[in-house]
């Protein structure tokens, strides 16, 4: 299906998350990935040992560098964890890519419960990226801190997504599966009028690592190849599923997910 998707993201030593992640499921969804890295991490299953810090400006180059030659159909933003690593995203993207779908999925804290953003770091996310993002992905932790609200149930999630909405983003997908209950929502709104469920069993699994990373770039390959956003949401809502159903078990902590489930070897 093609579909050329610009990531935009830190590094996962361990494979689970982060532009590796992004990168298998852009892949097993038919697409093209691209990449401009904004940090390396040592990590595993168990959680983050290290980040080691890749400049602003080389982050920029890496963009222009793939916009100039390849160009892009979508834009997926993960770890983004210092202001300048924001400011420099924003500036390309309103130079080069205003009017290409921006999937934005704030990445703060690692499933194994690591930092991975700077305080002043929130700041700069919401006053320049919100108002780029088309879909914007965060999880019940990650809402509360840009909305500013509690979010333990769906009647909050619906308060967030309107907060963020509200600060910029078209449209706000709200994971559910921190919030508690044998069924996990994912809420997709685009204004009180306009919102979508997508609610599956709770899958009793530790292998979760990178289920965040996945279900966004899942949704920036299927804009990329020309769904809609219900549709996009839908087809990554699915194959994230799928992908932990399938988890190949590695790990002694939060393992990876089976990216490649939708290839089959014959």
């Amino acid at each position: 299906m093609n579909g050329r998707v610009l990531i935009i993201a830190g590094s996962d030593s361990g494979g689970g998350a982060g532009i590796q992640a992004d990168i298998k499921t852009v892949t097993a969804l038919g697409g093209f990935a691209m990449t401009a890295i904004t940090a390396l991490t040592a990590q595993n299953t168990t959680g983050v040992q290290g980040i080691h810090e890749v400049p602003a400006n080389f982050v920029s180059q890496q963009m222009h560098s793939v916009i100039d030659d390849l160009g892009a159909d979508a834009v997926k933003i993960g770890m983004l964890h210092r202001p300048e690593i924001i400011e420099a995203v924003a500036n390309v993207l309103a130079d080069k890519l205003p009017d290409v779908p921006v999937v934005l999925d704030p990445v703060m804290i690692a499933t194994s419960g690591a930092r991975l953003i700077e305080d002043a770091a929130v700041e700069a996310l919401v006053e320049r990226l919100l108002p780029c993002a088309d879909l914007l992905i965060p999880n019940a932790p990650e809402a509360a801190a840009l909305s500013g609200r509690i979010v333990e149930t769906i009647d909050d999630a619906v308060a967030a997504a309107r907060s963020m909405r509200d600060m910029g983003a078209r449209a706000v997908l709200m994971k559910g599966g921190h919030l508690g209950g044998d069924t996990v929502t994912d809420l997709l709104f685009q204004g009180d009028d306009q919102s979508m469920r997508f609610t599956g069993a709770r899958i009793d699994s530790r292998h979760t690592h990178g289920t965040g990373c996945t279900l966004a770039s899942a949704c920036a390959a299927s804009l990329a190849q020309g769904l809609s956003l219900e549709a996009a949401v839908g087809r990554a809502h699915a194959y994230v599923r799928a992908a932990i159903e399938t988890a190949p078990g590695y790990g002694g902590g939060y393992g990876p997910l089976n990216h490649a489930h939708t290839v089959r070897a014959d």
